[in-house]
């Protein structure tokens, strides 16, 4: 993983801001949600065919041209450190919030929480 979180028994957790923070005081980085793997999510079926994945969305901006970015984390449980880290900017972020609220249309969900 990128460093901005780690993953723990009960789940993704963000480290402070100082833990984090780089030589520049005005980075940021900051966890916005998480979301520990539930075997309850797991559709039924061969449990071998799914993978166990937990997930956590963060926000930085402590990149050499300072542009705030969506950081995306997944990672396969019992996997820690291991999982793929999507550094968005913000036009692909909006583009991956409208691929789920399609989808979630598609399979008649509201889209707005």
């Amino acid at each position: 993983m990128s460093g901005h979180c780690y993953r723990s028994d009960a789940g993704f957790s963000a480290l402070s801001l100082q833990d984090l923070r780089p030589s520049t005081i005005d980075s940021v980085r900051r966890s916005i949600d998480d979301y520990p793997f539930d075997p309850a999510d797991l559709p039924p079926g061969d449990d071998d065919e799914f993978s166990p994945v937990s997930w956590a969305v963060a926000i930085a901006d402590d990149y050499e041209d300072a542009t705030p970015r969506v950081v995306l984390t997944v990672e396969e449980v019992g996997q820690a450190g291991y999982g793929l880290v999507a550094h968005l900017p913000p036009h692909l972020a909006r583009r991956l919030r409208a691929a789920i609220g399609d989808a979630l249309k598609e399979i008649g969900e509201p889209t707005t929480p």
